[in-house]
């Protein structure tokens, strides 16, 4: 029963997280909404006792990925909103939506494509089995070195897509707060700086 409850609690923040980050105009509160989503994905690695998991999703999405794109939204400063309207690259919205169907087709093709597996755990959408479930585990293999194992070699596919949206994030970060319409930024030479 707790569980449940703190499964429901956990998926209320990961949805209201993400709806902050799509919905929300500001990109600072929109980082803000992603570091919630991302701490209540946590929790839910807790509840599945992935401590290591858990642990990674903090210190590095929420600790330094997000506080790279404050960075980012930071340099390169917000005066203004966007106006939605104006559209600097012809066709982007097309390709984004064409984009966001393919990723969601390769969540679903993963989900239901993948099948139940056997007795070594499910099917990856590599079609290769876990291997972790099969192998003795002994004192001198840390946990880390299967988990290597098996998110390189059974999930590769996952990971890569999982690089990829990230430096999608972060080329995206970057499209939102440019600073359209500013001057450049002049850098002077050393020594040559007058008073």
């Amino acid at each position: 029963m707790v569980d449940a409850i703190v499964f429901i609690v956990a998926g209320a923040i990961i949805l209201g997280g993400a709806i902050g980050v799509i919905a929300s105009s500001h990109p600072v509160r929109a980082a803000l909404s992603l570091i919630a989503s991302f701490f209540g994905v946590a929790v839910l690695f807790i509840l599945q006792e992935a401590h290591f998991l858990a642990l990674v999703q903090v210190v590095v999405y929420a600790g330094a990925i997000v506080v790279l794109f404050l960075f980012v939204i930071m340099l390169l400063g917000v005066d203004s909103s966007d106006d939605l309207k104006f559209e600097p690259l012809a066709g982007q919205r097309a390709a984004a939506v064409l984009m966001g169907g393919l990723i969601l087709a390769l969540v679903l093709g993963g989900l239901f494509l993948s099948g139940p597996g056997g007795d070594d755990g499910a099917v990856a959408l590599t079609g290769q089995q876990s291997r972790v479930g099969s192998l003795e585990l002994s004192e001198s293999q840390a946990d880390v070195d299967l988990l290597a194992d098996d998110l390189f070699s059974r999930n590769a596919l996952a990971f890569q897509a999982t690089a990829l949206l990230l430096t999608i994030a972060t080329v995206g970060s970057v499209v939102l707060v440019r600073n359209r319409g500013a001057e450049d930024l002049v850098v002077d030479e050393p020594g040559t700086a007058t008073n």
